[in-house]
C-alpha cells in the first residue's frame, strides 16, 4: 500500500562542484525579499491558457529561492494529517464523521491557524536561556516510570481499589475490625485481601523497575552540544531547547531538532525512522539555505524559530524561522524526531525545539485504548447476581434471628451468645446486647463478613495468571513464527485472550494484509500500445541495464522482467514519435518520485548495486522498472537529480515537487531539462488523472489506456497513470509566485499549497499507464475459507480500485462462482438510497426463492465504493447498508478512506453484540484496528504503527487460522470454565456455613476454623483451577484447524451462558446440601463438637470440589494431577497445622476425628453423593445432546476420524444474520 508519510522536498541548491561536467540548468542561490507578515493575495494561475512552447528564460529559472524549500510539504503534510490525526490527535467533544468528506479537512489542526506569540514557542537559536526565560520548557530527561519510592505504595493501591470487588473486600474486612461484628479474627479477616494486594504490587514493583533502569541508561547517554563557541559532550537528560547540537553519521537524535546544516553540500541528510515507526526505509530531511553555510564553532548563530506547540503528530510540522532578517518556512522535511538514527550522512547541526516529555516520540509513547473482554463483561453481571444472592442470603439470617430472638426474649438474660444481664458486679447492667433491632442490623453485617467469599476475590488474580499463562503459549507457538521477518507472536493486551473464540466478522486491510506488499512491475501501456504480452524475460537471462560512474559499474539490485520489444523501442531514443513516448513515459517513472539512490558495495570493486530506498513500495517498482528499461536514477540531491539514459548521464533540476496527498491522490514533479525547457511530470490514481488529462488531445490514445486500465485491474495489478505537459515562461512565473505566497503563508498554508498543485496539474497530455503486481501472501486463500466455513464473515477494506479488489477477491477465495455480486457504485446520495434498496428487494427474492424451491441458500457478495460510503455513513442509509450487509457472506468495499473503514466496523459493532476483529498492517489501518473488539496489527513492509496501536501482532494473516480456532478456542472454553467453577467453588462453601447458621440459632458462629475460611480459596482451591484454565485441552490442534465448525462452539456462548450459571447454581445448591446434611446426620446423636464436625466439612468440601474440576478435564498431564490431588494433600496439611496450635479453638480436633470410622465414610460418601446428580446428567447430556465440541472429541478419542477419513461430522448450523443490540 502506497505510504502517505510525508517525505518532503525542499527548494533546489547550487550544485556541487563535482557534478559540473554534466548538462544542467544554472539555477542561481540568490534570495528574493523576504515576504512580509501579511502578504498581499497572489492571483493562482490561469490553467486554461494555451500552451506556449517558448523556453523558459533562464532569469526565470534563476529566480526560485529557498521560499520553495517545502514544495510539497505542506500538501503532502495535509494528507498526513488528514490520515493520522484520528488516532493522534484529540478531537474533542466533536463526533468523528466516518464517512464525510470534510473529515480530512477538520483534521487540519494547526495547518489552518495562524500561529502567533500566544500559541506559539519562542525558541531562540544557540540561547537557551532567553529561550527559557518565559516560559521553562521541559527538559531533554525523560521518564517511563510510574512510581517512585515514595508515591509507590499509596499510587499503587490506589490504582488496584479501583476494582469494585477489592473496596467490598477491604469494607468487610474494616467491619470484622469492629467488637461487635468480629466473627473472625482481625489478621485472618485481612489476609486474603492482603495476599492479593501483595502479589499484585510485586509485579507492579518489578515492571516499574525495569523502566527505571531503562530510562536512566536513556538519560545518561552523551550527546555534542556547543558550549563556549565549541561542541563539548553533555548528557541527554541536561540537553535544553534552544541549544545547538552535532550529531555524528549512525548516532541518534536525543531530541526534537530542527536542522541547520549537514555534511552534504546541498543540506540533505538521510535518517532512519526504526525506533520511531519501525520503518527501515531511509528518509530525507533538509536544512534549509540559510543556515547551511553557517558555521557554529567560527561564526555566532542567532535567530528565532516560531513554531507550534507540542503534539503528537509524528508526520507535521509547521513552523518560520527569522535569521539574518529574513523569514522562511520550516515543515516535517526540516525537523528530525527524537530516536531517528543518521545515516549515510557524517554529520549534522540543529537546534532543539522539543525537549523530554514534549517531544513527539514521547508524547506518543502510550500503548493502546484499555479493552475489556466480553467475558469479563458478562462475568460482571454474574457478580452482581451473587451479591443480590449473597444479600437474600443475609437477609434470610437477620429475618429469622429476629423472629428467633423476640420468642425467647425471656431467655435472652441467661443465654451464652445473647446475654443480656451481667452478674459479676453487684450493680446488674446490660451486657453484650445492643437491643433487638441493632441486634438484626448486626446479625445482617456479620453474616456478610462470614459469606464474604461468595465474591471470589481469588477469581480476578486467577484470571491475570492464566492470561498470562495463555500468552506465554501464544507467543510460543512455533506455527504463528514468521520466518521472513524473525517475528513471534506479539500479546500486547493480556485482558482480551479470550475474545479470541468468539470473533463473528474479520474486517481485513488488503495491502500488505492479504498480499505481501512487495512490488513487481509487470506491464505497461504507452501512448495506447499495450505492452503486456506475455514475451517478457528476466534481466538475469541477460546483461541487463549499467552505468558506468567514475570506473565503476553500477547496476540496480533488483531485478525486473522486462518485455524485449518495449525495451528494443526504448533504446531507439527520440528519433520516432513512439521514442519519444516511451522515453518521457520511463523518465516520468524515474523522477516523479521521493526514492533515495544508496550505492551498495559487493564483493566485486568494479561493481556496485544501486539500492533505491523509499516510503512508498509502488515508489521503489517503478523505479526499478524504469532502470530495467535504460533510465536509471542515479542521484538525488535537494535541487536536482541525474538519470543515466542508456549510458548519456543527464543533469534535470527539480524546479519544484508536490507530494501525494489523500486528497489529490496524485503527485507532480517540476524538472528544468539541459535544453532549457521545463516539463511537470504527473502521476497518480486514475480515477483523479483522467480529471486532469486534457481529452481534447488524442481522445483514441485515453480511450485505449482505459481500456487497458481495466484488463490489468481485471488481473489484479494495481494501476498508475502518468501525464506530462510543458510549461512556457507565463505559466511558470505563476506557479513559482503562487508556490512561493503559498509556502509562506501563515494561514490556511496546507490549502494553499495544495491548489497550488491543483493548478498546474491540468491539461496534462497522458503518456500511460503502469501495472504492478502484488502478490497475495503465502496461505491466504486458505485461510480466508476456513474463516468462512468457521462462520466468521470476511470484510476486505482497501484503497484499491473496485476491479482490482474483485479479481483479489477471486484470487483470495472470497468471492467464488457462486455467488451473487451486489455492486454499489453511485455519486449521489439518491442513487445509493435507490441501489439499497434494490438490492434488499432482491436478496429478499432470492431467499423466498431458495426457501421455496428447497435448494440450499445462495451466498451474496456486496461491493461497495468509498464515494457511495461519503453518502451512506453517518446518514439514515446506514441502517439500510447493515441490513444488506447482515444478508451477505462477504463485504469487499474499494476506494475507502481510514476514517471510512473505521465507520465500517462501527457500523456492525453498534449494532450487533457480535465480536469484531479488525487486521491491518499500515498507518491508515490504525483507527481501523482501534475501533474493533480485537485489533491485530501485521509486522509488515508499511512500519509498526498498526503493531503499535493493536491488542496482538503477527507476521503473516495466515496465523489468523491458529490464533483464533486454536488459541481462541482454547482460551474461551478454558475462560468461560473456570469463572463459572470459581463460582461454584465459592458458592458450596458458603451455603455450608449457611446451613450451618440455621441450625445454630442464627447466631453466625461458624464450626470451620476462620483460618480454614481464609485459606480456602487463596491455597485450598486456587492452584489447580489456574493450572487447568492454562493447560487444559478440549480438543487437539489438529481436529480444531480440520474442523473450522468447532470455533462456532464460542460464537454460541457455548462455555459461558446465562443458562450455565443458572444450572452451576442449582449444582452447587445441591453439592452444599449433601456436605452438609450428610455429616450432620451421621453424627446427630454424637457428642462430636464444632470443630471437629468443622474439620470434617473442610476437608469434605475441598475433596469434592477437586473431584468436580477432575471431572472435567480433558488432557491430564502430571502438573494438572500434583496441582488436583496436590491441592487435597495441601489442606490436610493445614487442617492439621491449624489444630496442632493450643490458642486456636478446635485444638487436636482432626486427631480425635481420624480415630472415628464414620469420619472415612463421611469423607469418601460426601463426594460421591454430591457427584452422582452432575455425573448422571453429564452422561446424559453428552449421550441425547451432545455439542459439536463433545462430538469431534468422541471422534478423535476412539480413532474414528481416522476410520472417517475425508467424511464430514454433522456440525451444529451457523446462523448468518446477527441478533439486533
Amino acid at each position: 500500500m502506497a505510504s502517505n508519510r510525508p517525505l518532503l522536498i525542499p527548494s533546489p541548491r547550487t550544485p556541487g562542484s563535482n557534478q559540473e561536467d554534466l548538462p544542467y540548468t544554472p539555477i542561481s542561490t540568490d534570495l528574493p525579499k523576504p515576504i512580509p507578515a501579511n502578504p498581499k493575495p497572489v492571483a493562482l494561475m490561469e490553467v486554461n491558457k494555451p500552451v506556449d512552447k517558448s523556453p523558459v528564460p533562464e532569469s526565470v529559472l534563476n529566480s526560485s529561492s529557498s521560499q520553495r524549500s517545502i514544495s510539497s510539504i505542506q500538501s503532502r503534510a495535509s494528507g498526513a494529517n488528514s490520515l493520522r490525526e484520528v488516532s493522534f490527535s484529540d478531537l474533542g467533544s466533536k463526533p468523528v464523521r466516518h464517512g464525510s468528506r470534510g473529515a480530512d479537512s477538520e483534521a487540519l489542526s494547526m495547518s489552518q491557524k495562524e500561529i502567533n506569540d500566544e500559541d506559539a514557542r519562542l525558541v531562540y537559536i544557540n540561547d537557551p536561556g532567553k529561550t527559557n526565560e518565559r516560559f521553562e520548557f521541559a527538559g531533554n530527561s525523560i521518564r517511563t516510570a510510574k512510581y517512585s519510592v515514595l508515591t509507590f505504595l499509596p499510587r499503587n493501591l490506589f490504582e488496584q481499589f479501583h476494582r469494585v470487588a477489592y473496596i467490598y473486600f477491604l469494607v468487610i474486612a474494616i467491619l470484622n475490625q469492629l467488637p461487635q461484628l468480629a466473627v473472625f479474627g482481625r489478621g485472618a479477616s485481612i489476609l486474603p485481601l492482603a495476599f492479593v494486594l501483595l502479589v499484585t504490587a510485586v509485579k507492579d514493583a518489578y515492571e516499574d523497575w525495569r523502566r527505571h533502569r531503562s530510562d536512566k541508561i536513556e538519560n545518561n547517554r552523551l550527546a555534542t552540544v556547543l558550549e563556549n563557541n565549541q561542541f563539548q559532550e553533555k548528557k541527554w537528560k541536561d540537553i535544553k531547547v534552544g541549544e545547538i547540537l552535532k550529531i555524528s553519521a549512525s548516532g541518534t537524535i536525543p531530541c526534537d531538532m530542527v536542522l541547520l546544516s549537514t555534511s552534504d553540500p546541498t543540506g540533505v541528510a538521510y535518517v532512519q525512522t526504526i525506533n520511531l515507526d519501525g520503518e527501515s526505509n531511509l528518509k530525507t530531511r533538509y536544512a534549509k539555505q540559510e543556515t547551511l553555510s553557517k558555521v557554529p564553532e567560527k561564526e555566532k548563530i542567532s535567530g528565532l524559530i516560531k513554531c507550534e506547540k507540542p503534539n503528537r503528530n509524528i508526520y507535521g510540522f509547521q513552523a518560520n524561522m527569522e535569521i539574518d532578517g529574513k523569514r522562511v518556512s520550516l515543515g516535517p522535511s526540516n525537523i528530525i524526531l527524537r530516536g531517528c538514527e543518521i545515516k549515510n550522512t557524517t554529520w549534522v547541526i540543529g537546534v532543539a525545539v522539543y525537549a523530554g516529555r514534549e517531544t513527539k516520540a514521547m508524547l506518543n509513547s502510550s500503548g493502546a485504548p484499555s479493552k475489556r473482554s466480553r467475558l469479563e463483561t458478562r462475568m460482571n453481571r454474574e457478580i452482581i447476581l451473587l451479591s443480590l444472592f449473597l444479600v437474600a442470603l443475609c437477609t434470610v439470617v437477620c429475618v429469622c434471628a429476629g423472629v428467633w430472638l423476640r420468642r425467647h426474649k425471656d431467655e435472652l438474660n441467661y443465654l451464652p451468645f445473647f446475654r443480656k444481664a451481667d452478674f459479676s458486679e453487684d450493680d446488674q447492667k446490660n451486657y453484650n446486647y445492643y437491643g433487638w433491632g441493632m441486634e438484626i442490623f448486626f446479625t445482617f453485617l456479620m453474616s456478610v463478613i462470614v459469606f464474604q467469599i461468595m465474591i471470589p476475590i481469588s477469581l480476578y488474580i486467577s484470571m491475570e495468571l492464566v492470561r498470562v499463562g495463555q500468552a506465554y503459549f501464544m507467543i510460543r507457538d512455533d506455527q504463528m513464527y514468521d520466518e521472513a521477518s524473525n517475528s513471534r507472536f506479539q500479546c500486547r493486551a493480556l485482558n482480551i485472550n479470550e475474545d479470541l473464540g468468539q470473533i463473528k466478522y474479520v474486517f481485513s486491510d488488503k495491502t500488505g494484509t492479504l498480499t505481501e506488499n512487495k512490488m513487481e512491475f509487470q506491464c505497461a501501456s504507452i501512448w495506447g500500445a499495450d505492452y503486456s504480452g506475455g514475451k517478457t524475460s528476466s534481466q538475469g537471462d541477460q546483461v541487463g541495464h549499467t552505468a558506468q560512474v567514475d570506473g565503476q559499474i553500477l547496476r540496480p539490485k533488483m531485478k525486473v522482467k522486462v518485455d524485449p520489444e518495449l525495451l528494443q523501442l526504448s533504446k531507439s531514443g527520440n528519433n520516432t514519435e513512439e521514442g519519444k513516448h516511451i522515453n518521457d513515459f520511463f523518465l516520468a517513472l524515474a523522477a516523479c518520485n521521493t526514492i533515495v539512490p544508496l550505492v551498495v558495495e559487493t564483493s566485486d570493486p568494479t561493481v556496485r548495486l544501486i539500492d533505491y530506498q523509499g516510503e512508498s513500495p509502488d515508489e521503489q517498482a517503478l523505479v526499478y522498472a524504469a532502470a530495467a528499461y535504460g533510465f536509471m536514477l542515479i542521484e538525488r540531491t535537494s535541487g536536482h537529480i541525474v538519470i543515466d539514459v542508456h549510458g548519456e548521464r543527464q543533469r534535470f533540476n527539480v524546479l519544484g515537487l508536490h507530494e501525494f496527498d489523500s486528497d489529490r491522490k496524485r503527485m507532480s514533479v517540476i524538472l528544468g531539462f539541459p535544453d532549457r525547457s521545463v516539463k511537470v511530470f504527473v502521476k497518480g490514481a486514475d480515477t483523479t488523472m483522467f480529471s486532469v488529462i486534457d481529452k481534447s488531445l488524442n481522445m483514441n490514445v485515453i480511450r485505449t489506456t482505459e481500456a487497458n486500465l481495466h484488463s490489468y485491474s481485471s488481473t489484479g495489478l494495481r494501476t498508475l497513470v502518468v501525464g506530462m505537459r510543458e510549461l512556457n515562461a507565463t505559466e511558470f512565473e505563476e506557479w513559482q509566485s503562487s508556490y512561493e505566497a503559498a509556502s509562506t503563508a501563515l494561514i490556511g498554508r496546507a490549502a494553499l499549497l495544495r491548489k497550488v498543485a491543483s493548478n498546474i496539474e491540468n491539461n496534462l497530455s497522458i503518456l500511460g499507464a503502469s501495472g504492478i503486481e502484488d502478490k497475495l501472501q503465502q496461505g491466504v486463500p486458505e485461510a480466508i475459507e476456513s474463516l468462512r466455513i468457521a462462520g466468521i464473515k470476511v470484510w476486505v477494506l482497501t484503497g484499491d480500485k473496485q476491479e482490482t479488489a474483485i479479481s483479489i477477491g477471486y484470487s483470495s477465495r472470497l468471492l467464488t462462482g457462486q455467488m451473487n455480486q451486489i455492486v454499489i457504485n453511485k455519486n449521489s446520495k439518491e442513487s445509493c438510497k435507490r441501489s439499497l434498496e434494490d438490492a434488499l428487494t432482491m436478496s429478499a427474492a432470492f431467499h423466498n426463492t431458495d426457501q421455496s424451491s428447497g435448494s440450499n441458500a445462495r451466498t451474496h457478495a456486496l461491493i461497495i465504493d468509498g464515494t457511495s460510503l461519503v453518502y451512506i455513513l453517518d446518514t439514515e442509509l446506514e441502517e439500510q447498508l447493515f441490513q444488506l450487509a447482515s444478508r451477505c457472506s462477504v463485504v469487499l468495499c474499494c476506494r475507502v478512506a481510514p476514517l471510512q473503514k473505521a465507520g465500517i466496523v462501527a457500523l456492525i459493532k453498534n449494532r450487533t453484540d457480535d465480536m469484531t476483529l479488525a487486521i491491518g498492517d499500515g498507518a491508515n489501518d490504525v483507527s481501523m484496528i482501534q475501533m474493533a473488539d480485537v485489533g491485530i496489527g501485521i509486522s509488515g513492509q508499511e512500519g509498526r504503527q498498526a503493531v503499535m496501536a493493536s491488542d496482538f501482532a503477527m507476521g503473516q494473516f495466515r496465523f489468523l487460522v491458529p490464533l483464533l480456532f486454536v488459541h481462541g478456542h482454547w482460551n474461551y472454553q478454558r475462560m468461560g470454565y473456570m469463572i463459572l467453577y470459581n463460582f461454584y467453588r465459592n458458592a458450596v462453601f458458603v451455603l455450608v456455613l449457611f446451613w450451618y447458621v440455621l441450625f445454630t440459632c442464627f447466631s453466625l458462629t461458624t464450626a470451620i476454623n476462620e483460618w480454614s475460611s481464609v485459606l480456602y480459596s487463596v491455597i485450598y482451591t486456587s492452584l489447580p483451577t489456574i493450572v487447568i484454565g492454562i493447560l487444559d485441552k478440549d480438543l487437539s490442534r489438529r481436529i480444531l484447524l480440520k474442523y473450522p465448525q468447532l470455533y462456532g462452539a464460542g460464537q454460541r456462548d457455548e462455555s459461558y451462558n446465562s443458562r450455565l450459571f443458572w444450572l452451576t447454581i442449582a449444582d452447587t445448591l445441591w453439592q452444599s446440601m449433601a456436605a452438609f446434611f450428610l455429616p450432620l446426620f451421621a453424627y446427630w446423636e454424637t457428642t462430636i463438637d464444632g470443630p471437629s464436625i468443622g474439620d470434617l466439612w473442610t476437608l469434605a468440601v475441598v475433596i469434592m470440589v477437586n473431584v468436580h474440576l477432575a471431572m472435567d478435564v480433558v488432557r491430564w498431564n502430571w502438573i494438572a494431577h500434583a496441582s488436583i490431588w496436590g491441592s487435597i494433600i495441601a489442606t490436610c496439611i493445614c487442617v492439621i497445622i491449624i489444630d496442632v496450635f493450643p490458642t486456636l479453638p478446635g485444638y487436636w480436633a482432626i486427631f480425635h476425628l481420624v480415630g472415628d470410622g464414620l469420619f472415612w465414610v463421611c469423607l469418601l460418601g460426601i463426594p460421591v453423593a454430591a457427584l452422582i446428580p452432575r455425573f448422571v446428567v453429564k452422561i446424559f447430556v453428552q449421550y441425547h445432546r451432545p455439542s459439536d465440541t463433545q462430538i469431534a472429541r468422541e471422534a478423535e478419542k476412539f480413532g474414528n476420524l481416522r476410520e472417517l477419513g475425508g467424511a464430514e461430522i454433522e456440525m451444529n448450523p451457523i446462523f448468518d444474520h446477527p441478533p439486533r443490540r
